[in-house]
């Protein structure tokens, strides 16, 4: 499913227009996105959990050269599936 699709069936669940719906939807991604850059994170009961995930610095190799090349630390997004979902895709 892509954007337009998942807008397109927000709209017919929620009885919304599409393009209140596309705003529904952009506003709950920028909501998520601005608390991932603050080190926070935003956790649906049921759904999942959005976080940060910190990387370590390490040292890796470039396939072709096989030399040895030092990869910086970074910040990753991660999602958690929660309990609710995990069951309802196993039952």
């Amino acid at each position: 499913m892509n954007k337009t699709e998942l807008v397109a069936a927000m709209a017919e669940q929620s009885g919304l227009s599409r393009k209140d719906a596309e705003k529904a939807l952009k506003a709950f991604t920028d909501v998520v996105t601005d608390e991932l850059k603050k080190d926070g994170k935003v956790q649906l009961v049921g759904f999942g959990t959005f976080e940060v995930s910190q990387r370590a610095a390490r040292e890796g190799r470039n396939p072709q050269t096989g030399e040895v090349m030092p990869i910086a630390a970074s910040k990753a997004p991660k999602f958690k599936a929660g309990k609710a979902l995990k069951d309802m895709l196993n039952a």
